[in-house]
């Protein structure tokens, strides 16, 4: 097992002893630098046991006062009560500006969120599915067979992106010479000014610039399949769906970054979450190694323990007492998905990663209710599947230096893991 930077274990430590000490008022869990240094945790912990329906004040975020809600249960209630906790307008901490609003289906109540949803949810019906195993298959395949033997390499644009874009392009129908613009134009949909993606002082009209090159590239993708025969990629359901056919610019942008993200973040860093995983806790390892069926239940639990996605917000629609906190009209309400995976009043030892858990699908990554990830099924076969073919290859993946992190309090995923595979059977 490789050494991890000594830096990273005094992070830690050091995160422990402050979240103890700091007045509850100071907690700001929103704060990137906790994200990208893996060191938050010891703060929810904190905001779990003696606030858990805790109000951040202003001066914690850029565009204002937030909740946090943090328990397992706590979260339960909001994702799933709609009619009070509206995506409208926004699933982020931030407030969209108004001139460049995304209107997207996720960040959409009913009836509109409904039939848009219900548009391109056939793409990951159980029948295509089905359909697909194969193809995801080959690619993975072909993926693992390329990687180098004995020498270090970065996991995360070898393996998680390229796969995930594959799956991405094949969904698209995208022209596959130009899939890695997928997974930039991913990026850039929720990078900040610390991501380093950017280039010039003035971030926000980069970002624009970059999105307006994605909707004009899907446009002209669109007006070739609006006249022709519908098929079965996302561009065309969408040209040819009843609900989204007469979308303006900006909300066929929105509905393509949603399902991008969607497609390509939750997946590609639940792909390297699982390697780290399996690194650092080599009993979980030799568990799997030994019985093969684990291998679903593995999934799951990578997918609570990464929760790619780290949060969700919700607008209050009108007063809700909740946790014996009363939240107001008009507030944001920020679900730390994050959080409620590492609850231990309702997941037993919640920070230990347990291949073989009772219930392994008892977890908040995918939300829940009307919200619940359309592509879950997928981002699960994908997972299964890659991880029957390295236990066919590698008896071992180490991780050789701490993994960079994304410095993002909404994606919890990795820039960069370098690894090394010694061998194969």
């Amino acid at each position: 097992m490789a050494i991890m930077a000594e830096g990273a274990v005094d992070l830690k430590s050091e995160a422990m002893s402050k979240a103890k000490a700091i007045a509850l008022d100071d907690i700001n869990v929103s704060d990137i630098e906790l994200w990208r240094t893996d060191t938050v945790w010891p703060y929810f912990e904190r905001l779990r046991k003696e606030d858990p329906v805790h109000l951040h004040p202003a001066e914690h975020h850029e565009d204002g006062a937030f909740w946090s809600i943090t328990k397992y249960n706590d979260i339960m209630a909001v994702d799933t009560n709609h009619a009070v906790f509206s995506s409208e307008p926004s699933i982020t901490i931030f407030d969209p500006t108004e001139d460049f609003t995304l209107p997207m289906f996720i960040a959409m109540d009913p009836p509109k969120h409904d039939v848009q949803r219900k548009t391109v949810s056939p793409i990951v019906s159980p029948q295509n599915l089905q359909v697909m195993e194969p193809l995801i298959r080959s690619r993975i395949i072909k993926t693992l067979d390329e990687l180098p033997i004995g020498e270090a390499f970065d996991w995360v644009d070898l393996v998680s992106i390229e796969l995930t874009t594959q799956m991405l392009a094949t969904l698209f129908d995208f022209p596959w010479e130009d899939r890695r613009k997928l997974t930039r134009w991913s990026d850039v949909a929720t990078a900040n000014e610390e991501s380093g993606l950017f280039v010039t002082d003035d971030p926000d009209t980069e970002r624009k610039n970059e999105l307006f090159e994605c909707v004009d590239y899907f446009t002209r993708l669109w007006n070739e399949r609006v006249n022709a025969e519908p098929k079965g990629d996302l561009i065309s359901m969408l040209a040819h769906g009843e609900a989204t056919r007469n979308m303006d610019r900006m909300e066929y942008l929105g509905n393509l970054i949603l399902l991008i993200v969607g497609g390509n973040d939750t997946t590609r860093n639940t792909m390297s979450g699982s390697v780290l995983a399996m690194h650092q806790n080599p009993q979980q390892l030799a568990k799997l190694q030994a019985d093969h069926s684990l291998i679903p239940s593995m999934v799951s639990e990578t997918i609570r323990w990464q929760t790619p996605l780290a949060h969700m917000r919700r607008n209050a629609t009108q007063d809700f007492e909740l946790g014996g906190k009363t939240i107001k009209k008009g507030e944001k309400v920020i679900m730390w998905y994050a959080s409620g995976n590492r609850d231990d009043e309702v997941i037993d030892n919640p920070n230990a990663y347990i291949i073989d858990r009772p219930r392994p699908r008892q977890h908040l990554s995918f939300g829940f209710g009307i919200h619940r990830c359309v592509g879950n099924r997928l981002a699960e076969l994908q997972l299964t599947i890659l991880w029957e073919e390295i236990l066919a290859r590698f008896p071992e993946i180490r991780v050789v230096e701490e993994p960079k992190r994304v410095p993002s309090a909404f994606v919890r995923g990795y820039e960069t893991m370098k690894v090394i595979i010694p061998r194969r059977y």
